[in-house]
């Protein structure tokens, strides 16, 4: 009688489980299909393209485009990536239907630094085609501001802001934290700037650290000044001089400033733009705006025509000539280079490499472009990569294009490249390495009674183990591999730059370094976006007329992209406030938990 209730039991988990499952796949397949079905939206003369960044504009593609929760359903990331931003900006300066662009960033949406400059120097381009460039915002963030500064007229509301108060960088520390709970922590580095493990072992910044960032800090401020001051003819001076006494306090003083043109609704921000598209000038346009009454401008009924920036690069882009048998292989590197993970957010060395091979083993593919994003991690996996693009290089062009981040581990397999291209706000360099042990055995004992014992056949057979700390004898071993990696890793970067072992050294150390100083010390060879490097690779594989871009990327089939969205389904446990918490967490968690040394920036460099 057990046996059949159990049995009953098993098999009506079994027929719930396959009726669940089958729900779901429905579910799946049908938004998948809805996704792959869509028609490719059609662009209407008189078009202004609109810019907003709430659908995300990524580094590189998904693979997984849709994605499962248990909470909400089946959804489909449609951002797009920053290639297919700048090659439709570019198809927009020579499109008759295309009038202008309309920035609005009202919404939500971001981009790091260094890719709001690429896409800022792509709607500079498009501006040389004699097309209008609007910008319009509820309230503007310091870096939405500096992207929308690129516009003919910068519109805002009139009870919105605009934050102006300078760059600021912040680090947290868990030092308080782990000396209340009782972990020891051993640390082992080689770098005077390798701040990766600070964290874990001070409470605020080294006079090295505060150094550091207080030079890229003031190198990326000059850049966003520049720019600003370039598009809007205000002294950078002046412009640096508003943050001290934080004169830009409200959108009457943006517009006192000179940092907008009008105060509108949004409303007269559209009425404005019929205006320009009708072929009025920008100054008469503001000029007969600012005569209408608020009224005047509401009752004109007739709607502009936009497209949405998803719309139109759905409508049709190629980089390149669809038909050319000639190509130019593009790989991404964007994520935490790992030895093993999810391939479709980090970096798994033996995949990159393997994306290497292919390229470097394809006949027809004349040239590489590796694109960069990535603040380091695994030492063995940025080796991986090392070697693959060591060989690559040795038979056709390899370009480095470095996003928002290429440090430490992403440094590292950049070196080989014959060209390395970054932006001026590219975080970069961070040659340096480290260990770190964590040894929980007291917490456990003290706070919840838990001791752990062990049986080994050798002393160090549990070397790594949370339970213990090092002994004198493991410490110098482990430093010894520190010293070992951080020795093959200038060494590399001697190679793949033609300097000494000790230039690269000085420059080394651990130390991060903004696009414009890694250009000043050799680190880079120049200041380029992607479509920069997809240009010079076609030209240095001798074929810039004829060529097409191979984006070497996985693309898992309907099945194995179901079983992967249903192990990995979401909760929604990290969203809004939380998910900030949580993702630093993940990164402490993984440092702490994995074992080897590291090339690697584990926190994340946010520019406020």
């Amino acid at each position: 009688m057990t046996f059949m209730k159990t049995f009953w039991a098993a098999l009506l988990a079994v027929v719930v489980g396959f009726i669940i499952m089958c729900i779901v796949g429905f579910m799946f397949v049908a938004s998948l299909a809805s996704f792959m079905g869509d028609e490719a939206p059609v662009v209407e003369s008189g078009s202004v393209l609109k810019i907003d960044l709430s659908n995300g504009i990524s580094d590189s593609p998904s693979a997984f485009p849709v994605q499962f929760s248990l909470l909400g359903g089946v959804t489909v990331d449609k951002s797009n990536t920053l290639l297919q931003a700048i090659m439709a900006l570019e198809k927009a300066a020579v499109d008759s239907n295309i009038k202008g662009i309309y920035i609005d960033l009202s919404g939500a949406g971001s981009l790091s630094a260094a890719n709001l400059e690429e896409l800022r120097q792509a709607i500079e381009g498009f501006k040389e085609s004699g097309k209008f460039v609007v910008s319009y915002s509820d309230s503007y963030s310091q870096m939405g501001y500096y992207f929308s500064s690129v516009a003919d007229a910068v519109l805002l509301n009139p009870a919105g802001d605009l934050s102006w108060r300078g760059i600021s960088m912040s680090v947290m520390f868990y030092k308080g934290l782990i000396d209340k709970l009782g972990v020891d922590v051993e640390i082992l580095r080689h770098g005077t700037f390798k701040s990766a493990v600070e964290p874990f072992m001070l409470t605020s910044m080294s006079p090295e650290n505060r150094l550091q960032y207080t030079t890229l800090a003031n190198t990326i401020w000059s850049t966003v000044l520049e720019d600003i001051s370039r598009s809007r003819s205000i002294d950078t001076e002046i412009l640096s001089g508003y943050t001290s006494d934080l004169t830009v306090r409200s959108a009457g003083h943006a517009m006192e400033c000179g940092m907008v043109d009008a105060l509108v609704y949004r409303d007269q921000a559209d009425w404005l733009v019929k205006e320009l598209v009708k072929g009025t000038s920008v100054t008469q346009a503001l000029a007969d705006m600012r005569a209408l009454s608020l009224e005047e401008s509401a009752n004109d009924t007739k709607n502009q025509k936009y497209v949405s920036l998803p719309d139109y690069i759905a409508a049709g882009l190629s980089y390149g000539k669809k038909t050319s048998k000639n190509k130019i292989a593009l790989i991404y590197a964007d994520g935490d280079i790992v030895d093993g993970g999810d391939p479709d957010s980090d970096v798994v060395g033996t995949d990159i490499a393997a994306r290497l091979a292919r390229a470097r083993k394809d006949e027809k593919t004349k040239a590489v472009v590796l694109r960069v994003n990535s603040p380091g991690g695994s030492a063995l996996a940025s080796e991986l990569i090392w070697r693959e693009m060591e060989l690559t290089r040795q038979v056709k062009p390899v370009i480095v294009s470095m996003g928002g981040l290429a440090a430490s581990g992403g440094y590292y397999i950049s070196c080989p490249a014959d060209i390395i291209l970054a932006d001026r706000m590219t975080l970069t360099g961070s040659i340096g390495v480290f260990g770190l042990m964590a040894d929980i055995s007291a917490t456990l004992r003290d706070n919840l009674g838990v001791t752990v014992d062990v049986v080994k056949t050798n002393p160090s057979a549990d070397l790594g183990s949370l339970y213990r700390s090092l002994t004198e004898s493991e410490r110098e071993a482990v430093m010894y591999s520190v010293e070992e990696v951080y020795s093959t890793f200038v060494g590399h970067v001697a190679a793949g730059r033609n300097m000494t072992y000790d230039e690269v050294d000085e420059i080394g150390q651990g130390r991060v370094w903004s696009g414009v100083n890694a250009l000043e010390n050799g680190l880079i060879d120049g200041y380029g976006g992607l479509k920069d490097a997809l240009a010079l690779a076609a030209d240095r594989g001798g074929v810039a007329e004829d060529f097409r871009v191979w984006q070497v990327v996985d693309q898992a089939d309907g099945i194995a992209m179901l079983m992967r969205q249903l192990v990995t389904a979401r909760t929604g446990a990290t969203q809004d406030g939380v998910g900030d918490l949580v993702e630093r967490f993940r990164s402490v968690k993984q440092l702490m938990t994995e074992t080897g040394v590291k090339a690697m920036l584990p926190y994340s460099i946010e520019i406020r």
